[in-house]
């Protein structure tokens, strides 16, 4: 093949003209899924959606070159991300001595003065 031709058979693939078909598609077993759910940290879950809000995320997933699961994976991972960096941070709040000594505090330098 000329490298014209294998660029032209590239494109085809990528755009989908080729290799989309049910007759070439191959059903994984379920050793084989289980495995690539476990090389890909993936837990398979079950959940009930509105179906307006099913709807609403393949809109915004099509726009974005996505399917609506995967956004759905992708808006949950940030909105878990956000919830622990906001717990984060307010545990270092509480961590933080405050700008008022307390009693304990300003009785001991009282000791210490004398």
């Amino acid at each position: 093949m000329t490298p014209k031709i294998v660029q032209e058979e590239k494109c085809l693939w990528e755009s989908g003209e080729l290799g989309n078909s049910e007759e070439h598609a191959v059903v994984l077993g379920a050793e084989k899924s289980r495995e690539v759910d476990d090389a890909l940290a993936m837990h398979m879950i079950s959940i009930r959606l509105p179906k307006s809000l099913i709807e609403d995320l393949k809109v915004i997933a099509k726009r974005e070159g996505l399917g609506y699961q995967p956004l759905i994976r992708r808006v949950l991972q940030r909105f878990s991300e956000a919830e622990f960096k906001s717990i984060a941070a307010e545990m270092l709040v509480r961590e933080q001595p405050s700008a008022q000594p307390d009693k304990a505090q300003a009785e001991d330098k009282k000791r210490v003065a004398c």
